[in-house]
């Protein structure tokens, strides 16, 4: 089937659906197909730019053909058979990007864990300044940014912190930044002026629903313990600390924030469930992909993905070879669409490349 032919028969499938809607169905059958023709619509209006462009094209090719035009006109139809030629195969491109096979967890909400790594005090305050730049970022776009845990050392760093970011296609926007973060920087405890390394990780889990993951109570087992020592923000003397063991996939969450230990277990299960829902996908997705290793990055948490040098005020993404000259706008503001827009590019490339192979 040619390209044409398919895109052809994605026009009908969009209409088909639409007649069915129109003609009254109900229940479960209006929920599919309301799915489905949603799902259609962005690439649809796309195969309409695109089919329009190359009916002008056509039908500005004949106008050329006619012998009475005068010089000037034939300069302008000459002109826009240029502009079009020059627009059409970016709209191609806009089509076969949108026919990509979409990774479903995109649209969810996700949660996002931020974890201190070498540097001990430094890479802990590295981790907090990463922890508020999402929580900024969150801001800028509109989402709701729920922390669930800090486990904090006391000097404004963070040992790790987590939280829910809730929103519409959140995990499509930030699950490139999942890996090993670096900073370069004089520490303010530094009296000689050196420049120490650091690092922190970052893992974005798409946030799963129990229709998407069914946890079964006799797979887990659950210890409760007193909060203490440094993270635990509200230290009692009951036993409202919760740590839930999932015996089939080994995954361990521990949660002390909360006072109850109901509210505790609600956040260790949410994100027990998300961190099962990311293993499943990956799963999914290596087996869809072999040549997983050359997209934008695996979302391995011990790849080292940006540095961020305070000295040079630069920020560099190391897979995409991409480097900022404003590292306040970024860490400080959270104003990260940059980064996050020429990744999703990049990953939109090189599997369109891998698509046409």
């Amino acid at each position: 089937m040619s390209f044409q032919e398919n895109l052809n028969k994605i026009l009908s499938k969009h209409q088909e659906l639409s007649n069915k809607l129109a003609s009254g169905i109900k229940g479960e059958e209006f929920i599919k197909c309301s799915k489905e023709y949603s799902d259609l619509e962005e690439v649809v209006h796309q195969i309409n730019d695109y089919n329009k462009a190359l009916k002008d094209l056509e039908s500005t090719k004949e106008l050329l053909k006619d012998k009475s035009l005068d010089f000037d006109t034939k300069e302008m139809v000459e002109q826009e058979i240029y502009e079009l030629n020059e627009k059409i195969p970016n709209l191609e491109k806009g089509v076969k990007v949108a026919l990509l096979p979409k990774d479903e967890a995109d649209s969810k909400s996700a949660i996002i864990e931020v974890r201190a790594g070498t540097g001990g005090e430094e890479a802990a305050l590295f981790a907090a300044s990463l922890f508020e730049m999402y929580q900024r970022y969150a801001h800028l776009k509109g989402w709701k940014f729920e922390i669930l845990s800090i486990s904090d050392i006391g000097v404004g760093g963070y040992k790790e912190a987590s939280a829910s970011i809730k929103g519409p296609n959140v995990f499509s926007k930030l699950k490139f930044e999942s890996g090993v973060h670096r900073v370069q920087r004089v520490p303010q405890t530094e009296s000689s002026g050196r420049i120490h390394t650091s690092a922190a990780t970052v893992a974005v889990l798409p946030e799963a629903e129990e229709v998407d993951i069914k946890i079964e109570e006799k797979d887990l087992r659950i210890d409760t313990y007193r909060a203490s020592g440094a993270g635990g923000q509200h230290v009692n003397t009951t036993d409202s600390a919760v740590r839930i063991t999932h015996i089939p996939t080994g995954v361990v969450v521990c949660q002390q924030d909360e006072k109850s230990q109901h509210k505790n277990k609600a956040k260790a299960l949410k994100i027990l469930r998300s961190r099962i829902y990311e293993e499943e996908r990956q799963k999914r997705e290596i087996e869809r992909s072999n040549s997983r290793k050359n997209q934008v990055g695996s979302g391995d948490r011990s790849e080292r993905i940006r540095t961020y040098n305070f000295p040079q005020g630069r920020i560099t993404d190391h897979r995409i070879n991409l480097t900022l000259y404003r590292i306040d706008e970024v860490l400080k503001e959270g104003n990260l669409d940059e980064f996050t827009e020429a990744l999703i590019a990049d990953d939109e490339a090189k599997r369109l490349a891998e698509e046409i192979q």
